[in-house]
């Protein structure tokens, strides 16, 4: 008998281990429900000033908008679909300053760059219209707050859909979930976000040269033909811009190589330089611009016979807007307009001048010709927006998508831009001669226009975070390679009045969460089995009696006395 003791021992030993650990990982009885893609709202500073989210990590329970009146919210996230946004509501918390642990925006499928399908039926164009409208406000309202917990986006999908309803039907019952009642737990685990140190900006320069008439061809006029290619929005991660400035990237790109085509040909070269540039900081008045026009020699700068800003040209349908700081009498911008104006009728559609005077003095730069116009360079934008956006407004956010780009639109703003060229630089001006006609060699390629459209839809591009040697910077620069000359990179850094902050995207873990009720429950019943269990192997292995001397009160020692 005696050798089976310490074999008992162990077993008994290994059962009561063993238990002790389903016991612990019981206990707090957190099922890990999915893990989601969640992308954090912009974080960044303005002359000093702090906007948007101040806090990357999350660890908090979830309810959605039909949480109880009154119930505190400090200690909750609010998951919250698009499609029952409550504009007051977002309002007055962000007014108010009323204290939330966090806000997760669900958003359609529709707004991420990765959804391949197409928009749907016609009658559902009118409820998309509205939920982009609604996002667009929603954009703008929490790039422009301070806000001191974390701000999260996420798409719809099976996984989390089935979350909401459950956290609906909590909530509902009056009960929100915390450590008392259970519930879903958010978890997002992140660094404290850091300051981006000296954001890289870098602009794209390529050259056709006319046609020589001495030995320098800098002698001959230049025109410029200028896109900014980078983006800003509330979650720079989803920040695409198909429309703004993508539209400007592909014209340009497609300009370039039309005209490759006709000066490979010293029997079609033209008698004007031409200047493609692709610049950065766009939407911080157009950085990038300023620096890139600052790196010009005299002689250039004083060549430019003028300038074409392309900034939005994806999404229009009967007319589009030459802006312009030169009043409309100048003659250099009267004959822009009329160039452009006469290819414009002939492509059946209008084109619109709008002037609006620049002040040197003030650092607002709304159009990025304003950059040309400040060095007295001739320089207009061509866009479809009849006014110029507000401060980091439309510059590729969150509903600049590539369902909301018409790609003939794309391509009749090529053949309006590549014609009036043409025709400026051929003295074919007040001539009906396409040059670029349909089903010629010369004509606009809409494949081309496309395959850039979905690659520039599917590439988020804030400045700040494209790094110096960044893969897309890469691909643009051998794009522009292959139609033109003296292709060259201009890095400089941004400067001015912003500051920006990492950490843009994380995982988001939900875990379903026992009450503390189911807890007690569970800790007495495993609490009791292990009592029963214990008895039972102590019985068997050495009886009844050494059970009961456990709990028997040992008896007192006496004293011997002499």
């Amino acid at each position: 008998m005696a050798p089976r003791k310490p074999r008992e021992r162990e077993m008994l030993l290994e059962s009561v281990i063993a238990l002790i650990f389903i016991f612990v990982a019981c206990v707090d009885l957190c099922d890990g429900a999915t893990v989601v893609d969640v992308y954090r709202l912009i974080q960044y500073d303005m002359s000093g000033v702090p906007f948007g989210s101040r806090l990357a990590s999350l660890n908090h329970h979830a309810a959605s908008l039909h949480f109880s009146p009154h119930v505190d919210l400090s200690r909750t996230v609010l998951l919250i679909p698009l499609r029952e946004l409550n504009m007051s509501f977002v309002k007055e918390y962000i007014a108010e300053s009323k204290p939330l642990g966090g806000l997760i925006f669900l958003l359609p499928r529709m707004f991420s760059f990765e959804n391949k399908d197409g928009m749907g039926s016609n009658h559902q164009d009118e409820s998309k219209e509205l939920l982009k409208n609604a996002l667009d406000e929603l954009e703008q309202i929490l790039i422009h707050a301070n806000l001191p917990y974390p701000v999260y986006f996420a798409f719809e999908d099976d996984n989390i859909d089935a979350v909401l309803t459950d956290i609906k039907k909590n909530d509902v019952t009056g009960q929100p979930a915390t450590a008392t009642t259970g519930g879903y737990k958010f978890v997002v685990s992140a660094p404290e976000p850091k300051k981006v140190v000296s954001p890289p900006i870098t602009n794209i320069q390529g050259w056709l040269a006319g046609l020589k008439t001495d030995d320098d061809a800098h002698q001959l006029p230049t025109i410029a033909i200028v896109a900014s290619y980078d983006t800003f929005g509330a979650a720079p991660a989803l920040s695409v811009g198909s429309d703004s400035n993508g539209s400007g990237i592909v014209a340009l790109l497609e300009v370039a190589r039309l005209f490759s085509l006709l000066y490979s040909n010293p029997k079609t070269r033209g008698q004007y330089n031409l200047l493609f540039g692709l610049t950065s900081g766009g939407p911080y008045n157009y950085n990038g611009t300023h620096k890139w026009l600052r790196s010009f020699d005299q002689r250039l700068r004083e060549s430019i016979d003028y300038a074409i800003c392309l900034d939005s040209i994806g999404s229009w349908e009967n007319e589009l807007w030459i802006h312009v700081s030169k009043p409309p009498e100048n003659a250099f911008i009267k004959k822009i307009h009329e160039d452009f104006s006469r290819v414009a009728e002939e492509l059946g559609f209008k084109v619109n001048l709008k002037h609006k005077k620049i002040n040197i003095s003030n650092p607002r730069v709304a159009w990025e010709h304003e950059q040309f116009s400040r060095l007295r360079v001739t320089a207009a934008t061509l866009s479809e927006l009849s006014t110029a956006p507000e401060l980091l407004g439309k510059t590729g956010g969150l509903v600049d998508g590539r369902h909301f780009v018409n790609e003939a639109a794309i391509v009749r703003s090529v053949k309006l831009i590549a014609e009036s060229l043409a025709r400026h630089i051929y003295g074919h001006q007040g001539k009906n001669i396409q040059i670029f006609a349909d089903n010629s060699n010369l004509a606009v390629n809409p494949s081309y226009v496309q395959s850039w459209l979905d690659v520039l839809s599917q590439t988020p591009r804030v400045a700040p975070f494209l790094s110096k040697g960044d893969p897309f910077v890469m691909a643009l620069k051998k794009e522009l390679e292959d139609h033109t000359d003296e292709v060259n990179l201009h890095r400089d850094v941004l400067d001015g009045m912003f500051t920006f902050y990492d950490s843009t995207r994380a995982k988001l873990n939900i875990y379903q969460v026992a009450s503390v009720t189911f807890d007690l429950l569970l800790l007495l019943v495993l609490g009791s089995y292990l009592i029963v269990l214990f008895s039972f192997l102590v019985i068997t292995t050495r009886g009844l009696d050494d059970l009961i001397s456990l709990f028997r009160r040992p008896p007192s020692r006496k004293v011997k006395t002499a």
